[in-house]
């Protein structure tokens, strides 16, 4: 079942609840990355350091939106959708705004697990099958060419098919496939001049959710346990911090 209701759910994991407990898909992101760090962060309110915020890839994200809003207003392609070929327009939704919030997104009460999944996808296009497509975007400045290969790009593609889910969910009919629009801030101008260029690509994904509900089974059973489960093989904080440990000893 879909789920409206007014967000106010604990942060951490109580086994003793019978209320739904709201996962993000970014946190969903952190258990496959490393259970442990997941346990740390969602069962006992221990959570990584903080980040620096991406202030300028959030601006590339605000100018995209309104660009690709243009386009949601007046039933148009937008170039990059006839450039590449794309078979679709910007999808017009009463409840675009809330699926774009951090902090609502689109949202599933997984009934088997009792969690309430969360999402805030970029932007939605529709084909004329009548079926969504899930749009991502990404920022970036490298001077290499920009492909869809690589650790990090594969927890793109993971973010993706959760959004797709998501969606199928709630009832809506959503295309295999989805696509990030990428952008490349250019490093080879003279001077700065104060405003920065971009090249934009457009990389299709052919999205498989299947993996979805085994995985929040999985998620359950770490928060029901009362013991740390193994650390992530490639997690960068565990061996940090069981270093700390033994120095501090």
């Amino acid at each position: 079942m879909a789920y409206n209701g007014n967000n106010r759910y604990k942060t951490t994991f109580d086994p003793k609840s019978t209320s739904p407990f709201k996962l993000s898909r970014s946190k969903i992101e952190l258990f496959t990355e490393c259970p442990r760090c997941f346990y740390l962060d969602r069962r006992l309110g221990i959570s990584r350091p903080s980040m620096p915020a991406f202030t300028l890839n959030n601006a590339v994200d605000t100018l995209l939106k309104k660009e690709f809003d243009i386009h949601r207003a007046n039933g148009s392609k937008h170039p990059l959708m006839e450039h590449y070929a794309i078979d679709a327009v910007p999808y017009p939704h009463k409840e675009l705004d809330v699926w774009r919030n951090n902090f609502k997104g689109i949202q599933y009460l997984h009934k088997p697990t009792n969690l309430l999944i969360t999402g805030a996808i970029d932007d939605i296009w529709i084909n004329p099958k009548g079926e969504l497509i899930i749009v991502d975007y990404k920022a970036t400045a490298t001077e290499r060419e920009i492909t869809m290969e690589g650790r990090w790009k594969e927890g793109y593609k993971r973010q993706m098919e959760i959004y797709q889910w998501l969606f199928r969910q709630n009832g809506f009919k959503v295309a295999d496939i989805g696509y990030f629009v990428y952008v490349n801030g250019k490093t080879d101008r003279k001077a700065f001049d104060k405003k920065l260029e971009f090249d934009v690509q457009v990389f299709p994904h052919n999205c498989k959710d299947a993996w979805i509900p085994e995985t929040l089974q999985r998620i359950k059973k770490c928060l029901v346990e009362n013991s740390l489960p193994k650390a992530g093989e490639l997690c960068e904080y565990c061996p940090y911090r069981e270093a700390a440990k033994k120095a501090g000893t």
